[in-house]
């Protein structure tokens, strides 16, 4: 495979990776299939009872494969291209006389539509036929849908059916409906002709009637010969909107383009209407079939790991996510009940319901500390934009106030300690089950309860006594001698971990901590962590390292964190010998939270979003646009010691003014929208303009 070049945003290859589950993926918020794969999954949509539940196999009428026929006498060269600009993947044969190329993108603005564009150029002085092939192995079949052909439309063929066993006993069965424009063997470029485009639609609905119309929308676009302009348009809109870059090495400004690419992709577009989200999992929604990437399960993954960069860059989206939680709460408040607890406890591994479809019990019973990344996230949201109307009206008070429940039954008081315990968990550390009180989990009950006592307060609810009474009094363990923080009760120095676990107490989970706790947690944990385990780990590492200014051990865990990263389409692996999910979205977000956080100090608070900029080794600056704040976006570089903030846009007259106060000067420079204000490297906080 050629190096990728220069370019950070188009990924380039001579030809493909060996392992097919390192392809490309091309996904919407709706529809998700990988380059040449027979499959394409519709999100929300799930095969299998319980714990057998997995993302239902449709097959995909865009696995077609451009070649040049036999025996054409050319010398062809072939190049594969991600290019993140326009959402699209292209495969291109070129030779002497001819060019031929084909595009595979799923539609930003028609998130029901999969499209794939073949087109031949001639090249040299000459009128004869030029002839490519078209490789296609679609089956109308699948494992999981019971289906059937139907009447055409427009051209189209119609697949339709259901999916064949609901997740729970007298659900209802998914319906599926797909027409397709059929792919020939071959296409031809005749005699006279200079060039020729031909389009092929795959577009996937609910019902007849969604999918009939979605099709009438792509026809329309076609017809005006903008379908896939339209696409590109929107995609080159959204990179107006937002971005994330460095100054630094290709391979790092690479890494990060291609996580935030496949990050966005999973997202709807900015304003897009009646959009209703169906959680993100750890492989997306390219991947997911049975036995494979968790089956399409959504995690703490989506709320810990994704969620705080989606808020940043793409507030819409992050409350999309939040409502997935709210939607799927009556399954939660059964899974409480179920484990004879009060309160929501929400599923480790959720699908459409809320109830948990994990397949091992233990984990479903014990990794409770999913409840605290859901609230959190929740909580990072109010403090970001304000949005009141969620919580009083669409759900999200109940989320949290159940959450609230489900800790104050589960902890148990300890008279010899006088304080409260909570026993028989599982910590992020998987290779330790049924220990007590862990460290990480019980910080997260104090955060879940105090927001909530915090939010009754600003909702005009009651506070109940024991919320506040049980965040004081839980136990947090700590080791005076030795300075650092157990991951739990009888937790010795030296044991083995798997992955990100106490030190993820200061980021992403606030708790204060001294600078010199902080350091031995991470020394600690560092020296013992699995180098087997998943990937986003090292960027929590590398957060660390930069709070504590440290640029070297920075740049070492930094790296480390995204060395799963696969060649030539920057498609993630889980683990760094490439076993577990891909495409593996959880490493990506904790990734873009160590550059979007780690490097910048962004912190969401209550009082602002605070920064402290920090650049590892070798990287000199960093720039973020299109954070979105309190109804504005603003722009946040930082280089060769100085800082520079810009508002670009307010939401509306109702989104209040902004200022930077800076530490430990306490000068405070107001923010305009439209200037750009500089100021020497320091801390400080972007809020609510006082003046």
């Amino acid at each position: 495979m050629e190096d990728a070049g220069k370019d950070a945003t188009r990924f380039t290859a001579r030809s493909l990776p060996g392992d097919p589950r390192l392809l490309a993926t091309v996904t919407n918020a709706y529809l998700g299939t990988r380059v040449y794969h027979e499959t394409l999954h519709v999100s929300g949509v799930y095969n299998g009872a319980r714990g057998d539940t997995h993302r239902a196999i449709l097959p995909s009428p865009l696995n077609v494969q451009l070649e040049a026929p036999a025996g054409s006498g050319e010398q062809l060269t072939n190049t594969f291209v991600l290019d993140t600009n326009t959402g699209s993947f292209l495969h291109t044969l070129e030779g002497p006389s001819f060019r031929a190329s084909q595009r595979i993108y799923a539609h930003r603005t028609l998130p029901h539509v999969l499209a794939c564009s073949v087109s031949i150029t001639r090249w040299a002085t000459g009128s004869w036929p030029i002839t490519v092939l078209l490789q296609s192995a679609f089956s109308p079949e699948s494992p999981d849908l019971d289906l059937q052909l139907g009447p055409d439309f427009q051209g189209a063929r119609y697949l339709y059916g259901h999916t064949l066993t609901p997740e729970q006993p007298g659900g209802a069965q998914q319906e599926v409906h797909m027409l397709w424009t059929p792919v020939p063997p071959a296409l031809t470029l005749g005699e006279g002709e200079e060039d020729g485009t031909w389009e092929f639609l795959t577009v996937v609905g609910g019902s007849q009637a969604e999918a009939q119309a979605c099709l009438v929308d792509a026809l329309r676009l076609q017809s005006r010969r903008t379908l896939y302009a339209a696409h590109a348009q929107a995609w080159a809109q959204l990179w107006a909107g937002c971005g994330l870059d460095v100054e630094g090495p290709l391979r790092l400004r690479q890494a990060l383009r291609g996580a935030l690419y496949y990050l966005l992709s999973a997202l709807p577009q900015p304003g897009a209407p009646e959009y209703v989200c169906h959680g993100l999992s750890p492989g997306g929604l390219s991947n997911g079939s049975r036995d494979e990437c968790y089956w399409g399960h959504v995690f703490w993954d989506q709320d810990l790991w994704m969620f705080p960069g989606v808020l940043m860059l793409h507030p819409e989206a992050a409350r999309a996510l939040l409502q997935y939680r709210i939607r799927t709460l009556s399954g939660a408040l059964y899974n409480a009940q179920n484990l004879g607890y009060q309160g929501a406890k929400f599923a480790w591994e959720s699908a459409g319901s809320g109830l948990e479809v994990c397949p091992e019990a233990i984990y479903g019973t014990q990794e409770i500390h999913i409840n605290g990344a859901v609230v959190l996230a929740f909580r990072l949201y109010y403090h970001a934009t304000q949005d009141l109307q969620l919580f009083r009206e669409a759900g999200g008070w109940d989320v949290v106030r159940a959450v609230a429940e489900f800790w104050c039954s589960r902890v148990e008081w300890s008279p010899e300690e006088e304080k409260f315990h909570l026993k028989g968990v599982m910590p992020p550390d998987e290779y330790h089950s049924g220990v007590n009180n862990s460290v990480y989990t019980n910080v997260l009950v104090q955060n879940s309860l105090r927001f909530a006592a915090a939010l009754a307060q600003d909702l005009g609810q009651p506070v109940p006594n024991q919320w506040l009474v049980v965040a004081d009094k839980i136990k947090v363990p700590f080791d005076p001698k030795l300075n650092f923080h157990p991951e739990f009760d009888g937790y010795q120095p030296g044991e083995e971990v798997k992955q990100a676990d106490v030190v993820l107490l200061g980021y992403p989970v606030p708790f204060p901590l001294s600078p010199e706790v902080r350091r031995q947690n991470l020394e600690m944990y560092e020296a013992v962590t699995s180098p087997h385990g998943p990937a986003m780990t090292w960027s929590m590492f590398a957060v660390g390292w930069m709070e504590l200014k440290d640029p070297g051990r920075a740049w070492d865990l930094l790296e480390r964190s995204f060395a799963n990263v696969t060649e030539p389409f920057k498609v993630w692996t889980e683990n760094a010998d490439r076993s577990g999910a891909v495409n593996f979205l959880t490493g990506m977000g904790g990734f873009l939270q160590a550059v979007l956080f780690g490097v910048t100090g962004f912190r969401i608070t209550e009082a602002g979003l605070t920064f402290d900029p920090m650049c590892p080794a070798g990287v000199s600056g960093v720039c973020v646009s299109g954070i979105s704040y309190q109804g504005s976006k603003l722009d946040f570089s930082f280089s060769e010691g100085s800082v520079t903030v810009e508002v670009t846009a307010r939401a509306g007259p109702w989104a209040p003014r902004l200022e930077a106060e800076l530490w430990p000067s306490q000068v405070r420079l107001p923010l305009s929208p439209g200037h750009k204000v500089s100021f020497p490297c320091s801390a400080g906080r972007i809020q609510r303009s006082h003046l």
